[in-house]
């Protein structure tokens, strides 16, 4: 059972049975395939208008890739995708372009995000000269100014270079490009992992604020849960490629059911000092297998307390089992996990 909204209509990106394998290659040329990395196999969610999606888990579970897949940059291995109803993966030419005006991306590393040999303005600047019918020649600069002034920056700095700013306000900057083609959708790729703990506060403020005013939609990616509870309305929680859990910010936060959701949960800092004492930390043993070969059954299972032979025989499919939300576990159970 897929995750859906209530009304397909206000869905504005819909995603079924995503599929991204690389080849596993060997030899002097590289040319006998050995094996697949399945990076993404079988991701399903919807994306409503106006809302955050935050896909969250463990290094290597597969979320970049999905970003990729979404903005087009790699092709998938199968599966669906629609944006605003149009099959998005089918789309070539004028159609495509349009398309990459309307999804638009938000790097980690605002250190190598930003050509260090370009002006501020003209990074900001440059979709319009990849699509001049967004802003004519002799509104561009003003429109930059405007960007900047959005995002936080002065504007009178557009002359200035990369190296010139602070991580965040290169974040800032970053931000600033991916709306100056005005999108429906950015995807979100750990967008402040490389920020110090105070500015991630100020940069993810700064979206929550830009998400209201432009009524974007949000796809967000982390490993911090803490972050992606700050902005999402919505968490879909990855590993090995695939969704074991989703459900709203407080059915997953609150009301987790699948036990390395619960185990990630319980990782998460206590910020007051009484507390911390209180809470039971599960700790997960053995290493993420490899998504060379993932094991049979359930992936989680060769760290999860609650595995049983029916785990390593027969995959649990992402439905509602328990707190009525999709969890991908055969004995998924509610478990209070925050205080």
């Amino acid at each position: 059972m897929h995750e859906t909204g209530e009304n397909s209509g206000d869905n504005i990106l819909e995603v079924r049975d995503l599929v991204k394998h690389f080849p596993v290659r060997v030899g002097v040329l590289f040319k006998r395939v050995i094996g697949h990395v399945r990076a993404v196999d079988g991701v399903s969610f919807d994306l409503k208008r106006g809302e955050t999606l935050g896909v969250v888990g463990e290094s290597g579970c597969g979320k970049s890739t999905l970003a990729q897949v979404l903005m087009r940059l790699e092709p998938p291995t199968s599966g669906s995708a629609t944006f605003e109803g149009r099959d998005m993966l089918a789309m070539k030419g004028a159609e495509l372009r349009k398309l990459r005006r309307d999804i638009q991306i938000v790097l980690q590393d605002p250190y190598t995000s930003l050509n260090p040999r370009m002006t501020v303005g003209d990074i900001v600047g440059e979709p319009f000269e990849i699509h001049p019918e967004v802003a004519p020649k002799g509104s561009r600069a003003g429109r930059v100014r405007d960007l900047l002034d959005v995002v936080g920056l002065n504007p009178e700095h557009l002359n200035r270079y990369p190296h010139q700013f602070s991580g965040g306000q290169r974040q800032r900057i970053g931000i600033a490009r991916a709306l100056a083609l005005k999108p429906k959708v950015i995807v979100c790729d750990e967008p402040v992992s490389a920020l110090d703990v105070s500015i991630q506060a100020q940069v993810m403020n700064l979206l929550g604020d830009l998400q209201s005013e432009f009524g974007l939609s949000y796809v967000f990616i982390a490993h911090d849960l803490s972050v992606v509870r700050h902005l999402s309305d919505r968490v879909a929680v990855m590993y090995l490629g695939k969704v074991v859990e989703i459900g709203t910010e407080e059915e997953i936060y609150e009301r987790p059911t699948h036990p390395y959701t619960q185990a990630l949960l319980s990782a998460v800092p206590v910020p007051d000092p009484e507390l911390r004492g209180r809470r039971q930390v599960i700790r997960l043993e053995g290493d993420v297998p490899s998504p060379v070969d993932p094991p049979s059954g359930c992936r989680f299972r060769t760290r999860c307390w609650k595995a049983q032979d029916v785990c390593a025989e027969e995959e649990p499919a992402l439905e509602i089992r328990a707190a009525n939300h999709p969890s991908a576990c055969h004995f998924a159970e509610q478990r209070s996990i925050v205080p």
